[in-house]
C-alpha cells in the first residue's frame, strides 16, 4: 500500500496537468526510499522501477502498459492487470500473499537503490532512447 504522503504528491501532479510517468515516478521514488531505510530490497534497479510503476497502476494513475516487443507478454499482462486493478473498486488483497511478497524482498540486497546502480539504469536507459 502507497503512503499517503505519495499519493497526495501523485494527486497533486495529475492536478496540475503533469504526465502519467511524472505521476507514477513518485512511486517509484517511495520504492528507492524503502529499500534505502532497510524496509525491503531488489535484485535489481528495474525490480525497483518495476515496483513503483505496479504501485502506481494500482493507484490509479493511468499509466498504459509496456508496447510490445519491448517486454516480455508476461510483463504486459501484469500491467495490464495492475491497470485494471487501479480502475475497479478497491478489493481486499489477500494477506497470505503480501506477506510472502515482503518477505521474499526482505531476503534480497540492498545495492539496487544506490546512488551508482540508479545512475547506471538512467544512463542504460537514455543511450536505449
Amino acid at each position: 500500500m502507497p503512503e499517503k504522503r505519495t499519493l497526495e504528491r501523485a494527486r497533486k501532479a495529475r492536478r496540475e496537468g503533469k504526465a502519467p510517468t511524472t505521476q507514477a515516478g513518485e512511486f517509484v521514488h517511495e520504492e528507492i526510499e524503502h529499500i534505502r531505510e532497510g524496509k525491503h530490497g531488489a535484485r535489481s534497479t528495474k525490480q525497483v522501477i518495476a515496483i513503483g510503476l505496479s504501485k502506481a497502476r494500482r493507484a490509479g494513475v493511468k499509466l498504459n502498459p509496456p508496447r510490445k516487443g519491448t517486454t516480455s507478454a508476461r510483463t504486459r499482462k501484469q500491467a495490464e492487470r495492475d491497470l485494471a486493478h487501479g480502475k475497479s473498486p478497491k478489493g481486499r488483497r489477500s494477506p497470505k500473499r503480501s506477506r510472502a511478497i515482503l518477505r521474499a524482498l526482505k531476503r534480497e540486497g540492498r545495492g539496487a537503490a544506490s546512488r551508482a546502480s540508479l545512475s547506471r539504469q538512467a544512463r542504460s536507459a537514455a543511450r536505449k532512447r
